[in-house]
């Protein structure tokens, strides 16, 4: 079997190489630069340290290795689409555009055609269920990936491998150590990808600029402060807002007028609600709820958390519409909301909440 190993140089996909040998398999590495680059060449996400990681573990374990750049096609799929959403006054979620279009889109149409299986870091597994492939949760629930993972298409989840998938955190740590490999210790990257050490308020300003605006309290309609522009803003946060008697939390944004309002205490009941609507679900093997008529029960995430939510989805049309059995903090526009089963179990899809 020819298999295509994605390897960033951290610790996670390190180990899935030396897994892969493991089993017997050869794997051809690929290390993909996807660092945001604009046309003038001035932002890169620095990968020097990355590609001597990467270079180390081909030449320990004699493999292949090819480093291959998707910058412009990150640029169209996933930077244009984040600044288009902040924009609007929507959450964007580029890490799920990336795999979708990116990792498992582009690299499949340009390099993965040669291969059988791709191979990747994420924690996450598979599941054959009714003689098809399904994304399923992974054994660490607090490392699991699979919300970032949720608008995959059926025909990239059956060719995926997610060889660390069954293993504890610490256990991949373990196994570094052990094999001597350089990744062991490093610390996991966090963030947006394609930032890389640049601040994320300068991004914003770089290509939306600044423009003052009010920040007034929800209830009482009170100015309380101003702002740079809503852009710099996500319903639900706290931190940054300079305002003194916090906490503070941003509840809605008034893209029109520049507005940014916020509610005061740390258990507002402005911040939560529980019924969530959704444009666009996409399933990833296959729509198993058709055209019903009743709620399904389901579990469900708004955000990267090792938490689920119980409640019930409903159609409507084109819509869905999400019954929390509890209320949920920050629903934000924008946001994708990742539905499982009752079991927490298999990953069905994800739509954008509106």
């Amino acid at each position: 079997m020819e298999i295509a190993a994605l390897v960033s140089g951290g610790v996670d996909s390190s180990v899935v190489v030396h897994l892969l040998k493991e089993a017997g398999y050869d794997p051809t590495i690929f290390y993909i630069r996807i660092g945001m680059e604009d046309k003038d060449g001035s932002i890169d996400c620095p990968s020097e340290e990355d590609i001597e990681m990467t270079t180390f573990i081909a030449k320990k374990y004699g493999c292949r290795m090819e480093i291959v750049s998707l910058h412009e096609e990150y640029w169209d799929k996933v930077v244009s689409y984040t600044i288009e959403s902040v924009k609007r006054g929507l959450t964007p979620n580029p890490d799920m555009m990336c795999n979708r279009y990116i990792k498992f889109g582009c690299f499949e149409d340009k390099w993965g055609k040669d291969f059988d299986k791709i191979a990747t870091g994420h924690y996450a597994t598979t599941t054959e269920f009714n003689d098809k492939i399904w994304l399923s949760t992974a054994r660490d629930p607090v490392k699991d990936q699979t919300d970032f993972l949720a608008q995959i298409t059926n025909l990239q989840i059956s060719k995926l491998m997610f060889p660390i998938g069954r293993l504890m955190k610490d256990e991949v740590r373990a196994i570094a150590a052990e094999q001597q490999l350089p990744s062991a210790k490093r610390k996991d990257s966090q963030g947006i990808c394609f930032l890389g050490k640049i601040n994320y308020n300068d991004f914003i300003a770089r290509y939306l600029g600044c423009r003052e605006g009010e920040i007034v309290e929800l209830e009482t309609g009170k100015v309380l402060g101003r702002h740079n522009g809503y852009w710099f803003h996500t319903i639900g946060q706290r931190k940054g807002l300079g305002l003194s008697g916090g906490p503070w939390f941003v509840i809605r944004k008034d893209v029109k007028k520049n507005i940014v309002y916020v509610s005061n205490g740390y258990d507002p009941e402005t911040q939560y609600g529980k019924t969530i609507n959704v444009q666009g679900f996409h399933f990833i093997t296959e729509d198993i709820w058709g055209a019903f008529d009743d709620a399904r029960e389901v579990t469900f995430k708004i955000r990267h958390t090792p938490e689920f939510t119980r409640g019930y989805i409903r159609r409507t049309g084109d819509m869905y519409t999400l019954l929390s059995d509890e209320k949920i903090q920050g629903i934000a526009p924008g946001q994708f909301t990742v539905v499982y089963d009752q079991d927490r179990r298999l990953c069905y899809g994800s739509g954008m909440i509106i």
